[in-house]
């Protein structure tokens, strides 16, 4: 079986599929890729399900080494990709043969980048999902040196894959839905949300981000009865910081969330690199539906655009591709 031996790796990297779903009300979190229109990409170009398991890269990437001949693939809204020395164009498959060297990292521009590897890797699932959550240890321990990523044999034909056109993500603030506990903050709470500015903190990892900016005002007590989080809920505790809840979360909480972040913008606020603005715009509830419908349809319509790598790696193709589409710009953001 070929696998990817890892020679250094950022904290940041682990194996992540779409999550591990059906046991939240047993307190496990479902973990997964935090961008999974990039995950999607990086699987279907190495011929795998688009929600497989994939190499998640935060800063810092990885450095891995081939045993036995294997195809990988990096998807990301910038990313960089070097094998055997030799630059790699983004959203492209390419086949490392053993004893080669893959060096993959998001840019500065994004947050994370995806790994495929040939066939999805194949690591033993743990309740239903490869996914690895890292406070609990559930789906593996954190990668370290050494570490040997398998990947699923057999069944791969002998062509490669690129895209030729990566379809354009949405763009501008991040849409929420107020709630479940807005009536917990004051009148003007969500008013401040979503007018002031805010940035990323460097208080980031996969569990959660808190924001800097303005404190949004709580009405009374800042404490709650415990109760269910989700993706992207916007909890503020009794300092009136607000932190936004992503893959790895806890799965009950005792402070108010004054918003929820749609699941279609997910991905894109988990893009936002530390330090970066954002902008937060209210939507109403049949607006995020459509969203989560057309972000749906992007992941689908990707395999309609795989092309064999046969069809030349001219610059008006690279030209062509969305490299960056997803990540809210900075000037975007400020509204500038």
């Amino acid at each position: 079986m070929s696998a990817l031996i890892v020679k250094a790796c950022g904290p940041a990297t682990s194996i992540q599929d779409r999550g591990r779903f059906g046991y939240q009300r047993f307190g496990v979190s479902p973990a997964g890729a935090m961008d999974r229109f990039h995950l999607a990409a990086a699987n279907l170009l190495v011929m795998a399900e688009a929600g497989a398991a994939a190499l998640e890269l935060g800063p810092g990437g990885a450095r891995l080494t081939a045993e036995g001949d294997v195809t990988v693939a990096l998807a990301g809204p910038a990313c960089t990709l070097e094998v055997d020395g030799r630059q790699i164009a983004p959203f492209t498959a390419v086949r490392v043969t053993d004893g080669g060297t893959v060096v993959a990292r998001p840019a500065p521009g994004a947050a994370y980048a995806y790994l495929g590897v040939e066939g999805g890797i194949a690591t033993a699932p743990d309740m239903g999902s490869r996914s690895m959550h890292r406070r609990s240890g559930i789906g593996g321990e954190p990668l370290t040196v050494g570490a040997r990523i398998p990947a699923t044999p057999g069944g791969r034909e002998a062509v490669l894959l690129c895209l030729s056109e990566l379809p354009r993500g949405e763009t501008g603030p991040i849409r929420i839905l107020p709630g479940p506990q807005d009536d917990h903050f004051s009148d003007e709470a969500l008013a401040i949300l979503t007018s002031a500015g805010y940035r990323l903190s460097g208080q980031a990892d996969r569990m959660g981000v808190r924001l800097d900016g303005p404190t949004l005002p709580h009405r009374g007590g800042y404490n709650i009865v415990s109760d269910g989080i989700v993706d992207g809920s916007i909890q503020v505790p009794g300092d009136g910081r607000p932190i936004v809840l992503l893959r790895d979360r806890q799965t009950t909480g005792g402070y108010p969330k004054i918003a929820t972040i749609i699941s279609a913008d997910i991905g894109r606020f988990a893009q936002i690199p530390p330090g970066a603005p954002v902008r937060f715009e209210i939507v109403t509830f049949e607006q995020a539906i459509e969203a989560a419908r057309r972000l749906q349809a992007m992941i689908e319509g990707l395999a309609t655009a795989l092309v064999p790598l046969a069809a030349p790696l001219t610059s008006e193709r690279l030209l062509g591709l969305n490299l960056i589409g997803g990540v809210t710009s900075a000037t975007e953001a400020i509204g500038v």
